[in-house]
């Protein structure tokens, strides 16, 4: 019979003393630069029912969830994704509060990746949810700033973020004519550009302006240029509108001085069915996928009973720390600096000098060992520069 007690589920990890420290470093700085943009912490559940994640807008593929039974045989779900639980959060126990609202969190989210082998199913996730705000606008322009800083606080020369609108690709499949589960993947072959597969499927729909478009649609992406490449491939005036959104969010971020970090991708199709404007991925140069995500979804938070519209942005924190690693950043928590050896019958007035010591920002040790001299050999192993001994002559170094 196999046993599986000395390691660890695929997709998950032990993280060890650096390791640890760097995933608690890169949370730290983006906690405080969420923090000095006004947004508060929330915390959600790590077990949610799956009808949180069942809605119209809310469809996650039931064999990527982790699920158990709760004792009233209820189908729980290990949390996969932090915005629809605090939707949830806000519809129910902030229904009253006032708006805008100004989230953030920081938590793990659980999706099962077992065919995309290494993609780990535990992920650190930190983000921000702005919530009610009298002009989408602005609060687009705020969350797009806020991930940009996000990106640049990590490495200021080597990302990019991406812009799109969901509106684009939503408009075009809604006139394919197609079933859900059609449309749900050519939303997935057009996600992973899949050029062969997406002629094929959508050579069954026949050759006209919409296919046509659609077939376009990963190719769309660039600077300036994809404005009037994706108006030529297909416009009326929703199309129209949804363009001029996306352009005058493209200029804000340009007149900053950000026009060279940032590019225009119509193909950035979500695998979550919530957004409903502008979206966006972001990128460091040293990891192969997106380290940060998010968009405008104005639909979801009604579903929960409150209608109010929403933006907001997720960051991997395990993919950072990758690059980060990858870059040459090291991360090493402090040593202690002192270690304290009390002598037999010493051993109250050791531990109190230990906690004097840490009390005034020392981090210190408190011996464990027999003997004065065991002690100063640990102390040599583990890089400990001072041993103070606690006995008879008081101290001896």
């Amino acid at each position: 019979m196999k046993r599986y007690d000395l390691i660890t589920p695929e997709g998950t990890r032990d993280l060890l003393f650096e390791e640890a420290f760097a995933r608690r470093t890169v949370e730290k700085k983006i906690k405080e630069l969420f923090v000095r943009f006004g947004y508060s912490e929330v915390v959600t559940p790590g077990l949610e029912f799956f009808d949180a994640f069942s809605g119209s807008t809310r469809n996650f593929r039931t064999e990527n969830l982790y699920k158990t039974f709760d004792s009233k045989g209820r189908i729980i779900v290990m949390r996969p994704d932090s915005t629809i639980p605090i939707a949830r959060l806000v519809a129910t126990r902030l229904k009253n509060a006032v708006m805008p609202l100004r989230l953030y969190y920081n938590q793990r989210i659980y999706e099962n990746n077992a065919l995309l082998k290494g993609r780990s199913d535990e992920t650190v996730q930190a983000g921000i949810e702005l919530i009610g705000s009298p002009n989408k606008k602005r609060a687009d322009h705020e969350v797009l700033c806020i991930a940009i800083e996000a990106l640049s606080m990590f490495d200021k020369d080597n990302y990019r973020l991406e812009l799109g609108h969901i509106g684009y690709f939503k408009e075009l499949v809604g006139r394919l004519g197609a079933d859900d589960d059609t449309k749900e993947e050519i939303r997935m072959l057009i996600s992973q550009k899949n050029y062969p597969a997406l002629n094929d499927l959508l050579s069954t729909f026949g050759d006209n302006e919409v296919t046509r478009a659609l077939r376009q649609l990963p190719r769309l992406f660039g600077g300036r240029e994809v404005f009037e490449k994706a108006a030529a491939v297909y416009t009326d005036d929703n199309i129209s509108s949804i363009l001029d959104e996306l352009r005058a969010q493209y200029e804000r971020l340009a007149s900053l001085g950000y026009e060279d970090k940032i590019s225009l991708d119509l193909g950035i199709v979500s695998h979550t069915d919530y957004y409903t404007g502008v979206v966006f991925k972001g990128y460091l140069s040293e990891v192969g996928k997106y380290v940060l995500n998010g968009g405008r979804y104005d639909n979801l938070i009604s579903e929960f009973g409150l209608d109010s519209p929403a933006v907001g942005f997720g960051v991997d924190v395990d993919a950072v720390v990758r690059h980060l690693n990858r870059i040459g950043v090291t991360f090493e928590p402090n040593p202690p600096a002192v270690l304290v050896h009390a002598d037999e019958g010493y051993g109250v007035e050791g531990f109190n000098y230990v906690k004097e010591l840490s009390e005034n920002g020392l981090i210190v040790e408190y011996s464990l060992f027999d003997t004065f001299e065991q002690a100063q050999e640990y102390a040599k192993k583990k890089g400990i520069g001072e041993v103070i001994r606690i006995g008879k002559e008081n101290t001896d170094k």
